[in-house]
């Protein structure tokens, strides 16, 4: 299925610098089985996206070119910063380029694009972006884009042998799967395979997908955000929390690395943000040992981000798409309090836990001084 998906790898045997863990369908299933299956090199990146860990991507990626590299959005994020300052790790890394494959999460905008538009300059030419949508139960991916897309977000059609059904959700479409790359169930627990498939034997992955354009489904789909994260607000509407917290972060790019969008039962939408401190750093013009707490206190920080938060405001809606108010996190997502996980993606309902008290803050009837909030409209 992969072959029939990735076709160039069957000419040419993929050559991978690869971390993401064995234990894992991404690395393991798809990663390491794609090499193995097509008789490519696969060198072991002991690195990872984060801090402390990506130096050791980086240096392996100085030594060896990949045709394909795979990753995470946060992977791809982390290596911006390299790639932007070493002419000769650009150039090495895009030299036998055939692909940018990312999944896992959705990638921002402004990485999809910074990536590009260093490829066309070091290469003359793009490098195609390609994403897929899968599970463990799916053994690996269960729907993947084969072309190039002007959208992040796309995530492609299903894949050879699989069928995707489309069943309406909370106003959303949510997406179940059946083919020959589907887990029959769950090893000795009969009550979590009954909850998990249909009444048709489809798989209940927990996704909500739409249409890219709903005259022309060739076109592909839309990633539309995990349906166990969506909540409503004490109003009874619903907010999408994968959608706002993309805009969100695109939005306030480079500024952000992440967010998770807080609101329910409540009257109106919060968010708590990982900012780019470096990025943020920059922008107030302090030093590099200036502490976090102190860059994120920075008058021209918390100004630039009222700025940027007053003017998505005025973008929205309504109520399920306007985020009122927002705090800067100075302390990161914990992978001990399984905040995040070792692929870099946020676990909201894990920091909802654990940043309870500064939720608490977000809705106070008077917001403390690290609250920063739209101007309120009449």
């Amino acid at each position: 299925m992969i072959r029939s998906t990735l076709a160039f790898i069957a000419d040419e045997p993929p050559v991978l610098v690869d971390w993401p863990p064995w234990n894992h369908t991404f690395g393991g299933n798809h990663d390491f089985g794609m090499v193995l299956y097509n008789g490519g090199s696969f060198y072991i990146d002991e690195g990872k996206p984060l801090p402390g860990a990506i130096e050791a991507t980086v240096r392996n990626l100085r030594e060896i070119a990949p045709t394909i590299h795979l990753n995470v959005p946060k992977g791809f994020e982390m290596l911006l910063p390299y790639l932007r300052s070493d002419a000769a790790l650009r150039l090495n890394f895009f030299s036998k380029m055939k692909v940018l494959f990312y999944a896992g999460a959705g990638l921002a905008r402004h990485v999809w694009d910074e990536l590009q538009q260093m490829a066309v300059t070091t290469t003359g030419e793009r490098i195609i972006f390609l994403s897929s949508l899968g599970s463990t139960e799916t053994a690996p991916a269960a729907v993947a884009r084969t072309w190039e897309s002007e959208q992040p977000g796309n995530i492609g059609v299903p894949m050879r042998g699989v069928e995707v059904k489309l069943v309406p959700n909370g106003g959303k479409l949510e997406a179940r799967y059946k083919g020959p790359n589907i887990t029959p169930g769950y090893w000795r627990r009969p009550d979590l395979t009954r909850e998990a498939f249909d009444d048709e034997g489809f798989y209940k992955m927990g996704d909500a997908l739409k249409f890219e354009d709903d005259a022309d489904p060739s076109k592909g789909l839309m990633f539309d955000g995990r349906l166990a994260e969506d909540f409503k607000l004490a109003s009874g509407t619903w907010v999408s929390t994968g959608v706002l917290r993309a805009q969100l972060v695109d939005h306030c790019a480079p500024l952000v690395r992440d967010a998770v969008i807080a609101g329910m039962n409540r009257d109106d939408i919060a968010a708590l943000v990982f900012p780019d401190v470096e990025a943020c750093r920059k922008l107030a013009g302090l030093a590099a040992d200036a502490a976090p707490e102190a860059v994120l206190a920075d008058p021209k920080v918390r100004d630039e981000f009222k700025k940027r938060l007053d003017a998505l405001a005025r973008r929205s809606t309504g109520g399920s798409t306007r985020i009122c108010r927002i705090v800067l996190m100075a302390e990161p997502p914990s992978l001990d309090a399984g905040e995040a996980t070792d692929k870099g993606s946020i676990n909201q309902r894990a920091v909802l836990t654990r940043r309870a008290g500064l939720v608490d803050e977000l809705y106070s009837v008077t917001p403390s001084a690290n609250v920063i909030a739209i101007e309120q409209r009449n």
